[in-house]
């Protein structure tokens, strides 16, 4: 019956013309995507021949990092330098620091930008992340890696992990998702006469990324997903992760992204967050680090709300006091690997690294053993030395205060160091893997973030599983990661159920550590942070302000309703 009416009537020569909508839904090829495989570094191997050359040439050279906006240069101010932590009197970068007339610079840039970028389709976009993420896995992987190595004082296989195989897998996985929410569109109950649809905008506005030392992949994460959703990006880099920050940025230049929609503006911390709070166009914060600077920056941003175009988007995470538990029933060699790994990989400077162990009293012995016979084979040094596990904490600052927790514990009749306990900051920032028996479990060994290579370890009475596990969720007020060894099911349905609120990414016999992207989707609530789920499929909607669309083919002609005619 609608087939004669359209032939028939005004309104049908109207639906003819105009049934071919102009809103143009994304159209994208089908592709499965895998995470990146880590390679092995074995010897004999091309990727460890690759890597050691490119160690070479990149310790050989200070490398001049300076601000750019939109494409230019900028070199203002005292020069700065990042050292190498295991090293520190070796310059491999030197940077300078944004004024706050250069910070507003960028912002303007970034906005201006934004508008343009915002109106570039969705599948040339997609094309330029997909370029990046084959030069990140091909060409500039060892480039990535030795930055890593030798600014982080990341071992080989840490570096890998993260500037290789994590940063690819964010860009490769973020287009996955995109593409993938695409895919939802509202229901059209006629549309031969009425459709509807959504698409993603960017944020009118610039976004601010503030990114961390102990992850290049976070980096590239917290600057260009926003991008990637049509948002202009003023991206402040860590001072100590900048050479690897750096490469990032310049691989997005050579895959194809125009100037200006992400801006690389190293800053004084304070100057940075009073200049970009400050501002009219602030759409957003994606950040990672301390709770305090976090707390600030949301403070900051509550005062000047009126302000504000938009309100500003907010992601924090902001670390852990990450925990191992232990029931009775666990195996001891699962707990003990597990706990080596996840306390001293990169000398716990992981958000995810174990640094409290509740361990029953029945095995006790055996697993403090075995925590300090496995402790002694971890070789400490130059992360160049492929045989190393851990090299240097990060700055002088980190190892001041790590440094306090164990002196602080000499010092405190309720806790013994029964491994590790030295440093040394002569040459490099050294601090040994060290463990700490406490008979506190609330002291603050046990309750306050380190973020060095310190395990505190609490023993418990057998019979006080619950009151033990308790602890766990009350004496802190962070909830990031969190796991239970045990082979007793029904105590570890009891626990997913008790420990429900203690861990964004909770493990079962496994360690508190090694999430990887799309797999283990990553974030803590509490204190740790706003819980977006970085590497899952709704962090990508996070920068996008989406729009509904609805469009009529057909001419309304009547004010009023049937029944006002009945």
């Amino acid at each position: 019956m609608l087939s004669v009416w359209t032939r028939t009537t005004r309104a049908g020569r109207f639906l003819e013309r105009s049934l071919s909508s102009i809103v143009e839904l994304p159209k994208f090829q089908d592709f499965g995507v895998q995470n990146e495989p880590v390679l092995e570094y074995r010897e004999g191997s091309g990727e460890r021949a690759a890597l050691a050359a490119e160690l070479k040439q990149t310790a050989a050279v200070t490398e001049e990092v300076p601000i750019v906006i939109g494409g230019e240069s900028i070199r203002e101010g005292e020069p700065r330098f990042q050292v190498m932590p295991h090293n520190h009197s070796k310059k491999i970068a030197k940077f300078y620091y944004a004024s706050e007339k250069t910070i507003q610079k960028a912002i303007k840039v970034s906005v201006d930008a934004q508008a343009r970028w915002d109106r570039t389709p969705l599948q040339e976009r997609i094309r330029i992340w997909q370029n990046a993420a084959e030069l990140m896995a091909g060409a500039h992987r060892q480039k990535l890696n030795a930055a890593t190595m030798l600014g982080q004082s990341k071992s080989v296989i840490q570096a890998e992990i993260d500037s290789a195989a994590e940063l690819i897998d964010f860009f490769r996985f973020n287009v996955y998702f995109l593409k993938e929410n695409a895919k939802y569109q509202p229901i059209s109950e006629n549309p031969s006469v009425t459709r509807n649809s959504l698409r993603f905008r960017g944020i009118d506005g610039f976004i601010a990324a503030i990114s961390p030392f102990n992850f290049t992949a976070i980096g590239g994460n917290l600057a260009y997903t926003p991008a990637l959703m049509g948002n202009g990006v003023v991206w402040k880099p860590s001072d100590t992760a900048l050479l690897s920050n750096w490469r990032i940025f310049n691989i997005m230049r050579e895959a194809g992204l125009p100037d200006g929609v992400v801006n690389f503006v190293p800053a004084d911390g304070p100057t940075f967050g009073r200049t970009i709070t400050s501002s009219p166009d602030l759409a957003g914060i994606n950040f990672t680090g301390s709770v305090p600077t976090f707390n600030w920056l949301w403070n900051e941003v509550g005062k000047n709300l009126s302000r504000y175009r938009n309100y500003p988007r907010l992601i924090g995470e902001c670390g852990g006091k990450n925990y191992h538990f232990v029931h009775p029933s666990a195996d001891i060699q699962s707990v003990v690997t597990a706990t080596i790994r996840s306390a001293f990989e990169y000398n716990g400077q992981k958000c995810s690294a174990c640094s409290r162990i509740y361990v029953p009293k029945s095995l006790a012995e055996p697993i403090k053993n075995g925590l300090i016979q496995e402790r002694s084979k971890l070789k400490i040094g130059d992360p160049a030395d492929f045989k190393v596990f851990a090299a240097a904490v990060i700055d002088d600052k980190a190892f001041n205060r790590i440094t306090g927790y164990i002196k602080n514990a000499k010092n405190n009749p309720k806790n013994k160091i029964i491994a590790g306990g030295e440093f040394d900051g002569s040459k490099g920032y050294f601090v040994q893997p060290t463990i700490i028996e406490t008979s506190d479990p609330h002291d603050k060994l046990m309750t306050e973030e380190i973020f060095g290579p310190v395990l505190t370890m609490y023993v418990y009475d057998d019979r006080e599983v619950d009151k033990a596990m308790a602890l766990i969720g009350s004496s802190t007020k962070f909830a990031l990661t969190g796991a239970v060894f045990a082979m007793d099911k029904t105590f570890l349905q009891k626990a997913l159920d008790e420990l429900k609120m203690t861990a964004g990414n909770f493990y079962i016999n496994d360690k508190s550590t090694g999430s990887v992207v799309g797999q283990q989707p990553f974030g803590g609530g509490r204190m740790s942070g706003t819980n977006d789920k970085a590497g899952g499929p709704g962090y990508v909607m996070r920068w996008t302000t989406p729009q509904s669309i609805k469009e009529t083919f057909v001419p309304l002609r009547d004010i009023d309703y049937p029944y006002m005619r009945d």
